[in-house]
């Protein structure tokens, strides 16, 4: 059994697992840069390692010292989290060849899923519904034969790259020479590789997840779907479990394909399948090997913590559940709280001069912000997640417009603002959105 953890991570993600650890009866490791000194991880954890200077590849993308951290202080297992190292394979192997337990996927799984044109192979293999696009990477000599092929307006996507980066729309032929050499070039500049593939563009999909979890020997559960279609710029900002859009049959059908293949695949820990959905049909676009950001929504509605049922199958335990055991209750929402400007979007480090987080039944708020604390200007602005579940999505709704009324962050600028006049949005209240929807509404708001 795993007796002590190292968390590769900061913020938010750090204090959920390291709150996972402790009621788990497990030690905690806690590394940091000198930039996040004080932070709540980091007081709270049993032990502290300091790993660099704030920069993210000096600290917490250094390979070199976050295992010197591990032989230190004896950990014998690496939760990454979310982000830096989380998907990272090279990592895992580093991790595995100094005996350590790395809580998540195989290497293989990771290299497999991190490649988006071998993870959209895979998915076709494993009996995954996919969107129609190239067989493989596109190259500019052979681009217009594989668009008309597939029939415009088309997707351009960086094979290795995540978060909207290296991804253009061409809508005609006269789009297509443009939008693959800029592509190209934005993927080369963000992964350090130019190479993409193109796929249909749809017009008004919804973004929905299906969350997975096995055991690495052939066993595997669904846990259900999120609804994460309001994004800004490819970043979800709000999401939901479950989706609006989908009713039992649909839910149930999309989540057992996902878990057969990962039984297939004999996948370890856990993962998110993602689709593109419109018309009543489901299109993968990727796998997201590791914990997401918006885990507690699903948490909400299962009542399984997922961070338990990563440590237990990284110790060999297995699951804890069967298929049969999971049982879908209520509705959950999310808000990603993030210091910046509710409506520029421009990041706001800063002191935090007064925080009071809401609280009473059905509210979870994770965050490693306190008063006083000082959000460094080094990396992601999320400095929280609001989570809030009801027995309906009415009653989810009631409560999390009385919570945001509650939630006070002051000495910076934050979205709450945003979340605030979202909920009082038609559109919002019946559920009647897309993944354009949001950026539609802040154009129309901003030109207002």
């Amino acid at each position: 059994m795993i007796s002590k953890v190292l968390i590769a991570n900061r913020g938010e993600i750090a204090l959920r697992v390291l709150r996972a650890c402790k009621e788990l009866g497990i030690a905690t490791v806690a590394v940091h840069s000198t930039a996040d000194a004080d932070a709540m991880h980091v007081r709270l954890a049993d032990e502290s390692v300091c790993i660099g200077p704030p920069p993210s590849r000096e600290s917490y993308l250094n390979i070199h010292q976050i295992v010197a951290a591990c032989e230190i202080t004896g950990a014998d297992a690496v939760h990454p989290g979310y982000g830096f190292l989380s998907e990272n394979a090279k990592f895992a192997e580093i991790l595995d060849a100094h005996g350590i337990t790395f809580i998540g996927p195989t290497a293989e799984h990771i290299r497999i899923m991190g490649d988006k044109i071998t993870a959209k192979q895979t998915a076709q293999e494993l009996g995954i519904p996919v969107v129609p696009g190239s067989d493989g990477e596109v190259k500019p000599e052979n681009a217009l034969e594989v668009a008309r092929k597939i029939g415009f307006p088309v997707l351009i996507k960086a094979t290795a790259g995540g978060g909207g980066r290296g991804m253009k729309v061409a809508k005609t032929e006269a789009d297509l020479e443009e939008a693959v050499s800029t592509a190209r070039s934005e993927a080369l500049a963000a992964f350090g590789n130019d190479a993409v593939y193109m796929e249909k563009y749809l017009g008004k999909p919804r973004h929905i997840e299906i969350q997975v979890v096995g055991d690495g020997m052939g066993n595997a559960v669904h846990l259900g779907e999120r609804d994460c279609s309001l994004q800004r710029r490819h970043q979800k900002v709000w999401e939901e479990a479950n989706s609006p859009a989908l009713n039992v049959e649909q839910r149930m059908k999309i989540g057992q394909v996902c878990a057969d293949a990962m039984k297939k695949l004999k996948y370890r820990g856990a993962g998110t399948v993602e689709f593109l959905y419109e018309n009543g049909e489901f299109y993968f676009i990727e796998m997201n090997t590791r914990l997401q950001v918006e885990h507690p929504i699903t948490e909400a509605i299962t009542g399984i913590d997922l961070v338990h049922e990563q440590i237990r199958v990284a110790s060999g335990a297995g699951l804890s559940v069967t298929q049969e055991d999971i049982v879908f209750s209520g509705h959950a929402i999310e808000c990603r709280i993030n210091a910046e400007d509710p409506r520029t979007f421009v990041p706001s480090p800063g002191t935090i001069t007064h925080f009071h987080a809401p609280g009473g039944l059905g509210v979870r708020v994770d965050s490693g912000a306190y008063q006083g604390y000082k959000i460094p200007p080094y990396y992601d602005s999320l400095i929280g997640k609001l989570i809030v579940h009801g027995r309906t999505r009415v009653e989810c709704m009631m409560r999390l417009r009385r919570v945001l009324d509650e939630f006070v962050i002051d000495g910076i600028k934050t979205t709450l603002p945003l979340f605030q006049d979202l909920i009082g949005n038609q559109d919002i209240a019946n559920g009647d959105y897309d993944i354009h929807w949001l950026e539609n509404y802040l154009a129309s708001t901003t030109d207002a």
